[in-house]
C-alpha cells in the first residue's frame, strides 16, 4: 500500500521538482563518496584489492566475531573495530572467514591483516607485525554457575578435565602447565569455543580455560557460568596483524586506531559487546 502511494505521489511531481530530486541524490552520493574518503594517508600501504581492506578472521570466537541471525553476516567486537578502521582508511572490508590453525600463514596472501582477538606475543612478531594494542585480556577459568569448587590458581586445576580452543594462548598455558608437571589435567582442545562451553553445560569437563574477555561475553548473556578465577598477573594485549614488511599499512591502522580511541569510540564498542559483565 505504501508502494502505491509513493508511486502516486512521485508521478504528481512537476518536471522541476523532478530535478530537485536528481540534485538530491546527486548530493547524497556525493555524501557517501565524502564518508569513504580517506581521513589517513595510505600511500604507502600494500593492499591485495584496490579499495579494499580483506581481513581474516575465525566468525566464531564470540563476542568478538560471530555470524548474526542470518548465518551469513558477521558481527562483534573485533568486526565492528575493524570496520571502522576501514572507514578511517577509506577503504571497503571484507570479512574473510578461516579456521583459526593457519589464519596467520594466510596474511598478505589471502588477506592484509588478521583481525580475530590475536594476542601479540614474541613468537608471533618473529613472523608479523602489529598494530597497536587495542584491547587487553587475560586468561581465565569458567564453571557452571551452580558449581562451588574454589579455584584461586592454576595449579587449583590439577585432576580436572578443561576445555579449550586448540593453538590459542589458552592451550599454550595449559599445556606448559600440564608438560613440565606443574599439575596433571585432561586437556579437552576444541576447534571452536563455541565447543568448549557446550561440553561444559553438558558436564564433560569441569572447567573451561579461556581468555577473559571471551569469558565476560558468555556470562553477559546467560546466567548459566560465572568466572571463577583471572590470571591478572600480566595483562595480554589484543592487535591487529600484518604481514611484516607491509610497515605502510601499519602506521596507516595505529593512527585510524588513534583516532578511534580519542573519539571514544573503542570504549563504546567495547561497552556494548562486553556489557556489565566487563566492568
Amino acid at each position: 500500500m505504501k508502494k502505491k502511494i509513493l508511486t502516486a505521489m512521485c508521478c504528481m511531481l512537476t518536471v522541476a521538482a523532478l530535478a530537485g530530486c536528481g540534485a538530491a541524490k546527486e548530493d547524497a552520493a556525493d555524501s557517501a563518496a565524502a564518508e569513504k574518503a580517506p581521513t589517513i594517508d595510505i600511500s604507502d600501504a600494500t593492499l591485495l584489492s584496490d579499495g579494499v581492506l580483506n581481513v581474516g578472521c575465525e566468525v566464531g570466537y564470540p563476542p568478538f566475531e560471530d555470524f548474526a541471525d542470518d548465518g551469513k553476516t558477521p558481527v562483534g567486537f573485533d568486526i565492528d573495530i575493524i570496520t571502522a578502521v576501514a572507514d578511517k582508511l577509506g577503504l571497503e572490508v571484507n570479512i574473510i572467514n578461516t579456521a583459526w590453525d593457519g589464519i596467520f600463514a594466510g596474511i598478505g596472501v589471502n588477506y592484509d591483516v588478521a583481525c580475530s582477538a590475536v594476542t601479540i606475543t614474541p613468537e608471533r612478531q618473529e613472523t608479523m607485525i602489529f598494530s597497536d594494542p587495542y584491547i587487553n585480556n587475560y586468561q581465565a577459568v569458567v564453571l557452571m554457575a551452580d558449581d562451588d569448587k574454589q579455584i584461586s590458581s592454576f595449579n587449583d586445576l590439577n585432576g580436572m578435565s578443561i576445555a579449550l580452543q586448540k593453538e590459542t594462548t589458552s592451550d599454550i598455558l595449559m599445556s606448559d602447565y600440564k608438560s613440565t608437571g606443574t599439575i596433571d589435567v585432561q586437556i579437552v582442545a576444541n576447534e571452536k569455543i563455541t565447543s568448549c562451553f557446550t561440553q561444559l553445560q553438558n558436564g564433560e569437563v569441569d572447567a573451561v580455560v579461556v581468555d577473559s574477555t571471551v569469558a565476560d561475553g558468555y556470562i553477559n548473556s546467560s546466567d548459566d557460568f560465572k568466572i571463577a578465577y583471572k590470571d591478572e598477573a600480566e595483562a595480554e594485549q589484543f592487535g591487529i596483524a600484518i604481514g611484516k614488511e607491509n610497515t605502510g599499512l601499519q602506521t596507516a591502522i595505529n593512527q585510524a586506531l588513534k583516532e578511534l580511541e580519542e573519539e571514544g569510540y573503542i570504549k563504546e564498542t567495547y561497552d556494548y559487546w562486553f556489557g556489565a559483565a566487563a566492568e
